[in-house]
């Protein structure tokens, strides 16, 4: 069996066009075992019940003792597997087909799809930072039907992340919970098990996989570590940060894009700015630069596939927004500080931002935000969108103010938000948008 999200089989089904393209393989377990005879790979699932004598490998005499068990003994419920091309896609990603590889990297990224029948295997890769352990190496998360089922960091080279699913239908939702700074990992296969009587029924076009419905709205969110829900999972003066305990899923842009019934992409950032990224000293730093990154797939220093670096893929921004929310100054106010000369700079280059991105996305609304933990540069980003206005006539733009974090609601580690703070950012943003936009 090939490795990567392929098209197998004979019977092929269109569901909504060639995106929802899948494949189903009616392999019985004699196809299946000849099929590995004649040099096909064992793929982990299959190891189980190949090994015939239980010594942990496969060999040609396990082969030969499991087809004449399979011919003596058919089974009633006998498993059949199906491969799934090209899921639903979540945030932005990067798919290498010559390793079959769909590459995560920024927060919330990932893939969803429906699956009806016994059980799904997930399989992860991981970049070169998984080595570096729980400070660094991607935490992710499984659901079904919006149940979590999985909680865990990728920490080791490659994965498989089995679960049962559900025989009338259920949706499967794989998301990178970190960021894109630390590591990134991608899914290299899916496969689905289903009983033989899911199979006959396949005869009547029932569908046993597809990639799940992309909403009507689509918000991209432009940020930093706040965006990426940096430290939600831990408490303030107690943890240091690492990939563990962050967690976009609890932080407010991933909440509000719930609320308003959108797909979302999160481009956000640890430490990074518009002027300059988080400096503890004054200095100007410019090596943590979300501009520098907007039109890449991600941003990591770890090497992906032994060769090369997740923000060498560049995004094609073909699925255009309905509205981006930028929350972009915290970092760059450790350089600014209240120097007006500073804040200046600091809106120049925040309105020259603001041209890239409306470059990128002529129609939609952009709804810059700043606040939760710090107000120095709202007055900054006001004046910036107002030259920005001024200078291109476009008026498909508007600023809100968060709510500054509150210490009755606790602080996350680093002096970030607490899962209360993103809560109540999210229910604000969501009653602007709605006000706006007219959003229900």
């Amino acid at each position: 069996m090939k490795k990567g999200l392929i098209l197998s089989g004979a019977a092929v089904l269109l569901i909504g066009g060639a995106a929802a393209a899948l494949g189903l393989a009616k392999n019985s377990r004699t196809q299946r075992i000849q099929a590995v005879l004649d040099g096909t790979a064992v793929s982990g699932p299959e190891k189980e019940w190949l090994d015939m004598d239980g010594n942990g490998t496969v060999s040609k005499n396990d082969l030969y003792r499991a087809k004449l068990d399979a011919a003596l003994h058919p089974m009633a419920d006998e498993v059949t597997y199906v491969e799934t091309f090209m899921p639903k896609k979540l945030g932005r990603t990067a798919y290498h087909e010559d390793t079959g590889t769909l590459w995560c990297s920024l927060s919330g990224s990932g893939v969803e799809f429906y699956a009806a029948g016994k059980r799904c295997t997930l399989t992860l890769t991981a970049d070169a930072a998984y080595s570096g352990g729980d400070a660094v190496a991607a935490r992710y998360a499984v659901y079904v039907d919006d149940t979590l089922i999985e909680d865990a960091q990728l920490l080791e080279e490659t994965k498989d992340v089995a679960f049962d699913i559900k025989p009338d239908g259920c949706t499967v939702k794989l998301i990178k919970l970190s960021e894109s700074v630390q590591s990134a990992m991608g899914v290299s296969g899916i496969r689905i098990e289903y009983a033989k009587k899911a199979a006959a029924r396949m005869e009547n076009t029932e569908i046993i996989a597809a990639n799940a419905r992309y909403q009507d709205r689509f918000i991209e969110f432009i940020g930093d570590s706040i965006t990426c829900g940096y430290g939600v999972d831990g408490v303030y003066g107690k943890d240091v940060f690492k990939t563990a305990n962050e967690n976009v899923t609890k932080a407010y842009g991933y909440l509000a894009a719930a609320a308003l019934n959108a797909d979302y992409s999160m481009v956000s950032y640890s430490g990074h700015g518009i002027l300059s990224g988080y400096t503890s000293q004054g200095k100007l730093n410019k090596s943590q630069l979300v501009p520098k990154y907007y039109g890449q797939v991600g941003h990591s220093p770890a090497l992906i596939e032994g060769k090369h670096k997740i923000h060498d893929d560049l995004w094609d921004f073909s699925r255009q927004p309905d509205l981006i929310v930028i929350n972009l100054g915290t970092n760059d106010a450790s350089y600014t500080g209240s120097d007006q000369k500073l804040q200046k700079e600091f809106a120049a280059a925040y309105t020259e931002f603001l041209k890239t991105v409306r470059e990128k996305n002529p129609d939609a609304p952009i709804l810059c935000t700043l606040g939760i933990m710090g107000q120095t540069l709202c007055d900054a980003i006001d004046y910036a969108v107002t030259n920005y206005s001024e200078e291109t006539g476009d008026n498909n733009i508007n600023t809100m103010r968060f709510e500054m974090q509150q210490e009755a609601d606790g602080y996350g580690v680093d002096w970030h938000p607490s899962a209360v703070t993103h809560q109540k950012a999210a229910d604000q943003l969501t009653a602007f948008v709605r006000q706006w936009l007219g959003w229900k």
